[in-house]
Order: C-alpha cells, then structure tokens, then sequence
C-alpha cells in the first residue's frame, strides 16, 4: 500500500475526492450484480411473452402451410418476407425492449446514473506494455479469474445434477405430444435458470463487498494529498491570513479617516476609546465612528486632538459601550442619558448652544 514520496494512505476520502473520482467514470460497480439480474430478468421475460411468441410462431405457420401446394413463386413473394419479418420483430422487440430496460437499470442503478465519456478518451500510457502485465496479474484480475472458474464449475455441477434428476423424465419425453414435450423443456430450463441466478446471486454479495472494499481502497489518500486537496478548495491558509490582514488594514484606515468628524471621544484613559458623532439633522442619536483598545485606542485619540475633537474620560461609560456598539451604528438606548450629558458640555464649552435646541 505504500504511496509515492514514501507515504501511504491511510486518510479515508474526502467528498471532492469522491467527486472527482465520479467525474472521472470510477464508481463502484459489481458486473455479477448486474448479470444476475439481467439473467433472471431474460428468462422472467421470456416464460412471460412464451404465450405471445407461440400465437406469433403458429399464426406464421399456419400462413405458410395453408399455401403448402401454391406455385413456387407464390410461396417466396414479397408478402411471405414480409410477414416473415413481421412476426420476427413482434416475438422479439417485446422482449428485447424489456431485457434492455432491466440492463440499463441494472448498470445504472449502480452507478446513479452517472453518464460520462472521460472514459473513451485516448489514454497513452494504456500501451505502456510494463503498466500493462502488471495490471494482467493484479489482485483485482486474479480474484475475476478465480471467481469465472467458480461460477464456470457451479454452473457444470449444477447442470450434473439437474440431469441426474431429469433423466428419466428426459426420456419419457419421447411419448410426449411435441406441445407438452416443448412445455416440460422450458420449464426444466426456467428452473435450473433459478437455481443458477440463486447461486450467482450469493457470488454477486460477495464481489459487490469485494468491489467496495477495493474501491475504498483505491480511494484512500495519504496526509499530503489531503492538505494539497484542502489548499485547493479552501485556500491557501498563509495566503487567506495575508488577505484578512489587509483587509483589516483597509477597514482600520477608512475607520481611522473618519475620526475627525466625532464630536467626542470617550476614553478609558489609555485601554478603550470610542469616537462618537452626533448630527441632529441626519442622526436619531450618537453614532459610532471608531473604537478600538490599547495602541488603537491611543491612536485613536492622538488622532482625535490633532482635529480638535473634544476627549472625555470616562472610564465606567467606556468599559460599558466598548462591548455593545458597532462600528457605524448608534449607541443602545441605555446610554442615551449618559452621552447626551457629555454632548451638552462640550457643546457649551465650545459655545454651540444651538445644537442644544
């Protein structure tokens, strides 16, 4: 089981490994499964439309013996190949049709109905002669061997002992009517039939474990395969680290931009600060511009009184709005009294009492 670079596959298979392999035409797929079925289905089919086949052939007979002293000519016209022909499609596309049903059914059944034609394209390393010899002699080609010589030596001894069985009764038949003759002789047939789907049908549950299990075998990865997989899919993860942290870098720039327009910054002194805007004609109530902690937090200060914005400290109104406010969006109702206070003395300090009205 051992693996390129050394590795062996030991990692069950992911769902896109599942999917590529299914894309691909690899799917699991018992050809005795489908046989048995196919095979019992035929002669279902057949013991169904023997009736039918036998009105057919009689009608046919009936038509050619009934001109038995006509010229020669007569006998081999156009209308006797064409009734010939006739009565041909009718005993078997009833039969044909309901016979392929059941083998699409059968394969498809299997496979979901996958339909795919990656399988007929040209694959050159098919010719490779060495690849091919060693495919002759794998595990999977020998357990084939073994189980068509099994089923070759079931189905002869079955045959043995259906004619040990059947032997007088076999020879009796010469008395017989050819009607109940033909009868008996189908019916002996349709019975060593279910007697050899039902011994198939216990070798078929053994390949179908036996195809499963190869199938998850041939499915299985090694730990790399599956990293690789998981950078194919989700990303790089150093990759996806570098891109969160420029967006992070965006998104603290463009937050940083608007701290100038703050009215106040609400400060704990150095841990927490909290920009906050209040515009009486566009805001409903103070709206968050920025907040962040520590080295954020003085910068976001730093920044605020390099344009004049007004800083307030105030550590229990701080530690209380940091968890709960969003980047731009307004403060929660609770905290209206506390921060319309502040407003209203930085608006008087600053000599906007209009602002007030």
């Amino acid at each position: 089981m051992a693996e390129s670079n050394g590795q062996e596959k030991t990692e069950k298979p992911t769902g896109k490994r599942r999917s590529d392999a299914r894309k691909e035409g690899n799917v699991l797929q018992s050809r005795d499964v489908a046989n048995v079925i196919l095979l019992f289905s035929s002669f279902t089919f057949l013991h169904f439309f023997i009736p039918s086949i036998y009105k057919t052939v009689k009608e046919y007979m009936v038509f050619i013996l009934s001109d038995i002293d006509a010229p020669f000519e007569s006998v081999f016209s156009y209308e006797t190949y064409a009734r010939l022909g006739y009565s041909a499609l009718r005993c078997a596309l009833p039969l044909l049709f309901a016979v392929t049903a059941v083998a699409i059914l059968a394969h498809w059944g299997q496979t979901r109905f996958l339909v795919t034609f990656r399988r007929l394209k040209p694959n050159l390393s098919k010719l490779n002669p060495i690849s091919g010899i060693k495919h002759l002699f794998s595990l999977k080609n020998l357990v084939g061997l073994l189980g068509n010589l099994f089923k070759c030596s079931l189905l002869i001894i079955l045959l043995y002992f259906l004619l040990k069985e059947e032997l007088v009764p076999v020879a009796r038949m010469m008395d017989m009517s050819p009607i109940n003759a033909g009868a008996y002789s189908l019916q002996m047939v349709y019975d060593l039939v279910k007697k050899v789907c039902l011994a198939f049908a216990v070798i078929a549950f053994f390949d179908f474990l036996y195809r499963r299990w190869d199938y998850e075998k041939n499915l299985m990865m090694t730990k790399q395969e599956v990293k690789d997989e998981f950078k194919q899919t989700e990303g790089n993860p150093e990759i996806k680290g570098r891109i969160r942290k420029i967006q992070r870098q965006m998104a603290l720039s463009r937050m940083m931009q608007k701290v100038p327009e703050a009215d106040v910054i609400i400060r704990n002194p150095t841990h927490l600060a909290i920009a906050l805007r209040y515009n009486p004609h566009k805001d409903r109530a103070p709206v968050v511009l920025a907040k962040g902690q520590d080295e954020l937090a003085l910068r976001i200060v730093r920044v605020g009184k390099e344009n004049g914005v007004s800083v307030i400290e105030n550590r229990e109104l701080a530690r209380a709005l940091y968890p709960v406010c969003d980047l731009d969006r307004e403060i929660p109702p609770e905290f209206y009294g506390a921060v319309a206070e502040i407003l209203v003395y930085i608006y008087r300090a600053a000599g906007k009492e209009d602002l007030l009205r």
